[in-house]
């Protein structure tokens, strides 16, 4: 009897179960676009196609949507080309990317204002002066199903995000991961819970071990890329590589109200035949900049790698100012090669997009030494590159700690650590570079992709095959 008993009961659950509403969500993603308005009509193909096969699609963006191409970061509207056509793609939601606040706490307000779609970001707070639209999360429909986006940025060594320092003033951040856990309340309000994550890969797949009630993490700001997607801690990560060469399709499957499949596959958005025609002709009309396309020089032989670009604008700062040494943190040459030929306005518009003022000082050679190890710890480790001086660098093989640091000057002798040098660097490097100096710095008044092209245009014809200005050694 009581076998009986059981075997009905399994053929009514699974009668039940069976009964139960498979539903499919839908997600279409892309992270770090920086501007890469070329690839739009073609994005917008693709959101186009999905949506066809699925209407209740949902469109995201894990931030870093500005500083790229000129066109675009240097519009009347500073980065509102993106907007428009991130609006004509139909995007849902952005996280908040360091990179947005490029635009100055103003001018993101004024972006998020003209944006369709909805910015998160769970772990900032601005000054309610600059009347900034920021929300921690938003749940959208898509379908019957309710999805719950949480935004969240990361934040550097600083603990702020990696911008300029005067960008972020007037604006509170908090730690990401205790930030996170305080809206697990989405679990229980949500078929489907999302963090629209700016971390970076590490970050995420480290995070996804402490919260257990995310279902999918949609990344970005590591640019890493990924083969659609990967399972940790029974959360799906998805991330590419930036500019858009890739867009992520994500699908969860739910059984009632359990997800019972996640997957996802990377949709190749560069070389995409088709396009929408309505984004072509937003783009084109956008690109129509005669001013982009003046030349400022020839380079005679091809920049091949970042450090060679670097040696050109830290000279370039030198050659235009009469400084004895200049720097340039790495992370702010924003290109990795140039082919010989003409360099243009919109060359080095990409190159160096952020507007940063140049500033001098008069610092004493163990100064400039602490400056750059400084700059080094807040620049993702990475060393900046040098004028006027190379440098050896002695790093520690687990931290990447710098253990020692020698500076030579253009004759091949050591700086004199006593002796004061007039230094120059962008605004960027120098307030990411902070130390007990006696001199903090002016500024010149001149922004720093002004300086470049200034220096290409008195230069006309360039060179810097081979340069190299910085040497490591780990031991």
């Amino acid at each position: 009897m009581k076998k009986k008993i059981m075997l009905s009961l399994l053929v009514l659950l699974t009668l039940t179960l069976s009964a139960q509403e498979r539903r499919e969500l839908h997600i279409l993603s892309i992270n770090d676009p920086h501007a890469a308005i070329e690839q739009f009509p073609r994005l917008g193909y693709v959101a186009d196609s999905l949506r066809t096969l699925y209407p209740g699609l949902l469109i995201l963006s894990a931030g870093d949507n500005r500083s790229g191409d000129p066109v675009n970061d240097m519009f009347e509207i500073p980065a509102y080309p993106m907007v428009a056509l991130m609006n004509q793609v139909g995007f849902h939601a952005t996280c908040v990317g360091n990179h947005e606040f490029d635009s100055n706490q103003d001018g993101l307000a004024r972006l998020i204002n003209l944006s369709n779609f909805s910015t998160l970001c769970a772990n900032m707070e601005p000054d309610p002066k600059f009347k900034m639209r920021v929300k921690p999360y938003q749940v959208f429909d898509c379908d019957g199903i309710s999805v719950g986006v949480l935004g969240i940025t990361a934040l550097g060594s600083m603990g702020t995000p990696e911008s300029h320092p005067a960008r972020l003033t007037g604006i509170r951040f908090m730690d990401p991961l205790e930030t996170i856990r305080q809206y697990q309340f989405l679990r229980e309000k949500c078929d489907v819970v999302l963090l629209l994550s700016h971390l970076g890969y590490d970050t995420d797949v480290k995070f996804s071990a402490e919260l257990p009630w995310v279902d999918i993490i949609i990344g970005g700001h590591s640019h890493t890329q990924l083969n659609g997607g990967e399972i940790h801690n029974g959360i799906l990560i998805t991330q590419n590589s930036k500019s858009i060469p890739f867009a992520t399709h994500s699908t969860l499957v739910l059984q009632g109200d359990k997800i019972v499949e996640k997957k996802a596959e990377c949709i190749a958005v560069k070389g995409m035949p088709g396009e929408n025609k309505t984004i072509a002709e937003l783009v084109r009309y956008f690109s129509e900049n005669p001013a982009f396309k003046r030349v400022l020089a020839v380079a005679e032989t091809p920049f091949e790698e970042r450090e060679e670009l670097g040696c050109m604008v830290c000279d370039a700062y030198i050659a235009e100012t009469g400084a004895d040494l200049s720097y340039q943190n790495a992370g702010g040459v924003r290109i990795e090669n140039l082919p010989a030929g003409d360099i243009t306005v919109g060359d080095v518009m990409k190159m160096d997009p952020f507007q940063n003022d140049l500033v001098e000082l008069h610092v004493t050679g163990k100064e400039l030494a602490a400056m750059l190890i400084s700059c080094y710890d807040n620049d993702k480790q990475r060393f900046p590159y040098v004028g006027g001086m190379t440098c050896d660098i002695v790093t520690d093989p687990v931290t990447q700690k710098i253990r020692k640091l020698t500076l030579y000057g253009k004759d091949g002798k050591k700086l004199n650590l006593k002796k004061t040098y007039h230094v120059v660097g962008n605004s960027y490097s120098v307030a990411v570079s902070p130390t007990d100096r006696a001199d903090q710095g002016q500024s010149m008044g001149i922004t720093t992709p002004d300086v470049i092209k200034n220096y290409l245009e008195h230069q006309g014809r360039v060179s810097f095959q081979g340069r190299r200005c910085l040497n490591f050694v780990t031991k």
